[in-house]
Parts: C-alpha cells; structure tokens; sequence
C-alpha cells in the first residue's frame, strides 16, 4: 500500500499549504471570571481548517468546544490569540461586519430546533426568509427555485410546506441545513446537530452534511460529545483541557489484492513549544503518571513509564 493510494475527503486542501485557511486559531485563550475565580477555557489552542473540509470537533464535557464554538461564530470573543473565519479577523470586526459575518459568510446548525427554524413558518418559508432577510445573492424571482434546490438536496423536498410541529426531529435537522447555506456561506458551524436525535436518525443527518460539504465544498465544522460523528467525516479532532490534543485521519485505501478499505490514523498534536497530550487510553493501558522516560531515535521518539522503583516526584529515596 502506498501513500498514492490513499484517498481522503479533504486531503487536497490539507495539502495546500498556501491557500489561506476557512478557520484559523492560533495560541487562542479564553478565561472566565465569576466572583474572583478564574476559569480558563481555552489554554492557547490552535486549529486550522483549510477550504472544503468535513471537520468533526470531538471532546467531553468542559473540554472547551462550546467555548470555542462561541468565538467562532461571533458570538464570543477571546481572551488572547488570533481567530479567523471566512476571511474575517473576529477579534478586530466592527458591527457592520459582524453583522455582514453573520449574515452570509457562516451558516449556523444548533442543537435546539428552536434556534434553527420559526415555527409559524413552514420549511420553504423558513429558507425564503433567510433569503429575504439577508440580502441573497440570488434575484428575488429566484427564489423560489433556490428553496426547492435546497430542499431536494436534503431530501426533504415533501416537507416544503409543513411547519416544524409537523416534522420529525430528522426532517427539522435538515431542514435547518437548508436554512443554514441558504446564502451560500464559506463556512457551516454545527453545534451536536445529532444531540437531540436518535442513532438511526443521527447518521441520515450527518450524511446529509456530507452531502453538502461534496456537493457545494462548503467549509464544515461539527462540534459534538458524541465519538460516533467520527464515522462519518475524513478528520476528527479532539479537544481537551481547553487544547487540541489529537487528530485522527480517515481514508479509503487499496490494498495489493484490489480492495478499497477505510483506514483511521492517530496523531497526537504537538503546539508551538513541543507540548502534547497522549490519549486516555495510552496512558491508562501503560500506568504512565507524573513522569516518563523518553528517549530519542532515529525516527522517532520512545515513552516509557519511570523505572519501577524509581520514586515519585515528592517522594524521597
């Protein structure tokens, strides 16, 4: 098997060193202070995600992708570091440009309905709006070609005139993607657009943002707790105590034999001064705590746990 034969949504545009990322983070922290306590959400994380990407955003509870997800899309600003998006530097807009950002740079699919749809509106009503609101980038006379685009492309052409009282949970999820790219964005912000849904109805979501990222190369980003999402994007990175700490990659391989089969690769990511974190798994699995012993090879870089009997930091011989 050689690197020529592999095959990944996406890889193009990692390849592309040149072209100028969708969404850059650089060295960006967060702190929150509530009664004199300092809480830092974000710990100097760094993302990059180039034009045309599926990017699932993976991590647990307080991990920071919330955060993260906020100052993305505007609706927060960091402590420190750089963020852009679709071409804006977020922490130097003026309100027109967050406005003009909002509006028809970055589309936003949240995991309450109610954020995603007017419910006295009916699904074709819900993009019309938008498109009216925003300013579309189509003629007002093309508007209603551009709803029934939008609607067919997720499969929920039969719901065009139904409200969301009338939709399944699914179908409303769909429904809000259409909304969402209604004007064209660089850039999709999906906050655990599965959260509310169940495995079955999950994946027919999650396939329809697949559908959209291949067939309008539209940037997405899908921020979730939910390691299932994983299966079904080219890149996942995972997010912990306010970092990025590993990345997997997905691709379609062919063996010697002719068969295409899909291939996931860990990496752990390594900031700007040689810092990273291993997976959970790894460090359980070998016992590794406070402190480990490396060593330097030729091609690449050994861990093991501290000798047994060597003490523990604290402890005396």
């Amino acid at each position: 098997m050689t690197p020529e034969q592999a095959t990944s949504p996406g890889a193009a545009h990692r390849g592309n060193a040149g072209a100028e990322p969708d969404i850059s983070c650089v060295d960006l922290v967060r702190i929150f202070s509530h009664q004199g306590v300092e809480v830092q959400a974000l710990q100097g994380l760094n993302l990059r995600i180039d034009p045309g990407e599926l990017v699932a955003l993976v991590g647990a509870s307080g991990s920071g992708k919330s955060t993260l997800l906020s100052i993305l899309s505007s609706l927060d600003q960091p402590t420190a570091g750089t963020a852009h998006v679709a071409g804006f530097d977020l922490l130097g807009m003026t309100p027109r440009q967050r406005v003009e950002f909002r509006r028809s740079r970055v589309g936003f699919v949240w995991q309450q309905t109610s954020r995603n749809l007017l419910p006295y509106l009916s699904a074709g009503e819900n993009i019309a709006a938008t498109l009216a609101i925003a300013g579309a980038k189509h003629a007002r006379a093309g508007h209603a070609a551009r709803v029934e685009t939008l609607l067919e492309l997720l499969d929920v052409g039969h719901c065009a005139d139904r409200r969301p009282g009338e939709m399944s949970g699914g179908e409303q999820q769909r429904v809000a993607i259409a909304v969402a790219i209604a004007n064209e964005p660089r850039v999709l912000l999906a906050d655990e657009p599965t959260g509310e849904l169940d495995d079955a109805t999950s994946a027919h979501v999650l396939e329809a943002m697949r559908e959209v990222n291949r067939e309008l190369g539209v940037t997405t980003l899908i921020v979730t707790h939910d390691p299932a999402v994983s299966e079904h994007v080219a890149r996942t990175v995972q997010i912990r105590d306010g970092r990025t700490s590993t990345e997997v990659l997905r691709s379609t391989r062919t063996d010697e034999h002719g068969a295409q089969q899909v291939v996931a690769d860990e990496y752990a990511v390594l900031d700007r001064v040689g810092r990273m974190q291993l997976p959970d798994e790894f460090v359980a699995s070998l016992g590794l705590r406070d402190r480990v012993r490396l060593a330097l090879e030729p091609d690449h870089v050994g861990v093991w746990p501290a000798p047994a009997g060597e003490p523990e930091r604290g402890e005396s011989k």
